[in-house]
């Protein structure tokens, strides 16, 4: 079978947990490249994610690694064994493949945690509030560029909005309330949508005001997207240069300590109710 010409983020990271368990068993891609019939190079192109691996070879490499985690394994072979080809897929070769990545870690998701500080959460975004927000990149993007993310972070909604919805909590900072990327409707009709969202039990959204003492977390904005099981939970970051998915597990340690410190400065969900009601009043 040809390689991949490129691996998606969850081919990546099949890969990436292989050579984890490889290397904790103290051993080389060579030294393990006859147990499956293959050469040095066919394995650094399975632990790379441009090649596949079967349900059969996973367990094979897993029990010379001498693993006996068996969540792990069972993890590792549904993520190998996964033929999902779900919506995003209409996008490929349209929009970036980042876009497509995200959307299919937040589909696969157990949970879904976001600290956002200067934007609304892409998930509770409306598409006139999206439209503002990729309108404003440089160099400007044509319409034939910026309807198609329009209408992917409208669609990624799913995974909140479908028949088994994945649980999801935002902490937003009050400036991502009060900024106005469109005009004074776009805002209020946006606010009005969070607070609709809010009402769907699986939906929390916590709020940091302004005047809130010992904040010093303008720097936490994160998705925190949790596996089948904690190891292969995974951390996005948004940066000027891209989105970087990280999953060391002293990352993601970093980033669970980190969430808890951000939840601690935010209002409860009954009280971050009444503050966007407030706002939208003021509005």
């Amino acid at each position: 079978m040809a390689p991949r010409s490129r691996p998606t983020a969850r081919q990546v990271r099949l890969g990436t947990e292989l050579r984890r368990l490889r290397e904790a068993a103290g051993l080389k891609a060579r030294d393990v490249a006859g147990l499956l019939s293959s050469t040095s190079a066919q394995m650094s192109q399975v632990e790379s994610g441009f090649a596949g691996v079967s349900e059969e070879r996973v367990r094979r490499l897993a029990a010379h690694y001498a693993c006996a985690d068996e969540e792990l394994i069972g993890a590792l072979v549904a993520m190998a064994t996964d033929r999902t080809r779900g919506w995003w897929e209409e996008f490929r070769g349209v929009l970036p493949p980042v876009f497509l990545d995200v959307a299919e870690l937040e589909h696969h998701a157990t949970f879904l945690r976001e600290v956002v500080i200067t934007h609304v959460p892409g998930l509770l975004q409306t598409p006139d509030y999206a439209r503002a927000v990729f309108g404003y990149m440089v160099p400007e993007l044509p319409d034939s560029e910026l309807t198609p993310r329009v209408e992917h972070r409208m669609r990624r909604k799913a995974v909140i909005e479908r028949d088994d919805p994945v649980p999801y909590e935002t902490i937003v900072h009050e400036a991502a309330l009060r900024i106005r990327v469109a005009d004074r409707k776009v805002t209020l009709a946006q606010l009005h949508a969070i607070l609709d969202q809010m009402e769907r039990g699986h939906v929390t959204v916590r709020v940091i005001p302004f005047d809130t003492d010992g904040f010093a977390g303008a720097s936490a904005a994160m998705m925190y997207v949790g596996g089948p099981i904690p190891r292969l939970d995974t951390v996005l970051r948004d940066s000027p240069n891209g989105t970087t998915f990280l999953d060391a597990e002293s990352q993601l340690d970093r980033f669970r300590t980190l969430f808890r410190k951000v939840e601690r400065a935010s209002l409860d969900p009954s009280q971050s109710r009444d503050f966007i009601h407030r706002l939208t009043k003021e509005l």
